[in-house]
């Protein structure tokens, strides 16, 4: 695995457009996107350990523990040694999770590049949010309440990750309001400037 590679933390509340912008920047900086939703899922469709593992915490109604989703991540990562780098969506989220990622980063010599979260007004969240809910299908996209809570727990559970990536000068904070090609311009440039 090459040492020189770029590793981008995306962050950004319910609505900010991850997945929009992530499937640009993958495409133009050449990383694989590891989306943490995607990599539980595949897992347990699967049925692989990890996913017969996670699936019994859930059951359970528990939170699949920190070193579980570690082992699935690295095991993603394994699978792309060969990359120009990594783009990490929905991971981590506590600081827990971001000192074991560094941990994991670390046994293939390498590092987080950057935390770039995308920054929108609640308001605008909960109307893309609304919006989404239209065709997505799913029901926390179509309830004005539920929106506000996610985004609410958004802020409460990241606010502490915003303070562990600017203490090390990896925050960065991108204006995500705008057309969908002014805020993928905004992104590269930032990325390109590392």
């Amino acid at each position: 695995m090459p040492i020189q590679m770029t590793i981008i933390v995306l962050f950004g509340p319910p609505g900010a457009g991850k997945g929009t912008q992530a499937s640009f920047l993958k495409e133009r900086f050449g990383l694989v996107h590891i989306s943490t939703g995607d990599v539980f899922r595949s897992n347990i469709k699967n049925e692989t350990a990890l996913g017969k593992l996670a699936q019994s915490f859930m059951d359970e109604g528990n939170l699949v523990p920190d070193q579980v989703t570690i082992d699935m991540l690295s095991a993603e990562v394994d699978k792309n040694h060969d990359a120009n780098g990594f783009l990490f969506d929905g991971f981590p989220r506590t600081v827990a999770q971001a000192e074991a990622l560094d941990v994991l980063l670390d046994n293939y010599q390498t590092n987080i590049t950057a935390m770039v979260a995308l920054e929108v007004p609640d308001q605008l969240l909960v109307e893309r949010l609304l919006e989404r809910g239209k065709t997505s299908g799913r029901p926390d996209d179509a309830n004005t309440e539920i929106i506000q809570n996610r985004i609410k727990a958004y802020y409460t559970n990241t606010a502490i990750l915003k303070s562990y990536y600017e203490s090390q000068n990896k925050y960065f904070g991108v204006n995500g309001v705008g057309s969908i090609n002014e805020i993928t311009e905004r992104l590269q440039e930032l990325i390109n400037s590392f």
